[in-house]
């Protein structure tokens, strides 16, 4: 069997990106065609198998990812027939929904199978068609897969709520923020989206009172908006103040959950290089400091 050149990966600054918004080691990546349950026809995904959940961006160069797919509880592969021999067709059977998808070539089918299978059963499968070379990847990424279960499985499970004093150092290891999340003014914020609409259109930023959070947005619908939403702590939740309030275990899913409702079209602000804004966030994040003391 002819190996074919594997797809190339995304350029190294769209990758650290992707893994701060992720926080997850990338297994496998390539194009994908997928159909779930809602949709009726198949839409071409750039897809990285991360962990044990499958990532799907509009191209290969989006930082950005627009869904999301976790198939740890995956009950079985089902192959299908194609009529198209150059492609491969399988089902992901997972408990609430069955996934479609088709890869570009046989071969690619074959990768995937193999990943997958691999990191869901936490073994390498025998029934797949791959060179020695590729084999070889399943086994190492086996083995970063186990580790990275064993190391999660060793996280404290001790609740925040038992600690008596807040421990600053400790923040952003127990609650790590979104790669959106800036220690900015509602101004400030405003201004950061006006002046790099290309970085994203959404930002999450403390709230008034320094205990709560807000969401900061910026469509351009007729004209560019900018609107303010509230993100109310409600024990280990979060509430997003909208007419139908809608609570979230995360701060994450918050983020994810303004994606999802606008099908993509609000972006988290991911900002890396202009040093121009680290003034503005240095001394808010100072002022946040003096807030938290106080309180």
């Amino acid at each position: 069997m002819m190996a074919k050149k594997p797809p190339k990966p995304a350029p190294r600054r769209i990758f650290q990106e992707r893994l701060k918004i992720t926080a997850l080691p990338l297994y496998f990546e390539g194009f994908l065609l997928v159909k779930r349950s809602e949709h009726q026809e198949y839409k071409q995904y750039w897809t990285e198998l991360r962990g044990t959940t499958l990532f799907f961006y509009n191209d290969r160069k989006s930082t950005i990812y627009i869904d999301k797919l976790d198939i740890i509880d995956l009950t079985c592969l089902n192959e299908q027939n194609s009529t198209d021999k150059n492609c491969a067709k399988f089902t992901l059977v997972l408990p609430k929904e069955e996934v479609q998808l088709k890869t570009e070539n046989t071969e690619s089918g074959e990768e995937w199978r193999g990943f997958i299978l691999t990191i869901t059963e936490l073994s390498v499968p025998q029934h797949v068609s791959l060179l020695p070379g590729q084999v070889i990847r399943l086994h190492e990424v086996l083995e970063r897969e186990k580790k990275r279960r064993i190391e999660t499985e060793r996280l404290p499970n001790t609740s925040l709520e038992e600690e008596r004093e807040p421990v600053e150092d400790y923040v952003d290891v127990l609650n790590p923020m979104p790669a959106c999340f800036y220690p900015v003014s509602r101004k400030e914020a405003t201004e950061m989206l006006e002046k790099n609409p290309s970085l994203g259109n959404m930002i999450l930023r403390p709230g008034s009172d320094s205990r709560n959070f807000s969401i900061t947005i910026r469509q351009e619908i007729d004209m560019p908006r900018i609107k303010h939403y509230k993100v109310m702590s409600a024990g280990k939740n979060y509430t997003i103040e909208l007419e139908k309030p809608v609570t979230l275990p995360n701060l994450f899913s918050v983020i994810d959950y303004f994606m999802k409702e606008t099908r993509g079209n609000l972006r988290p602000f991911i900002y890396s290089t202009d040093e121009n804004l680290e003034p503005i966030i240095e001394g808010q994040r100072e002022k946040m400091k003096k807030d938290l003391c106080i309180a």
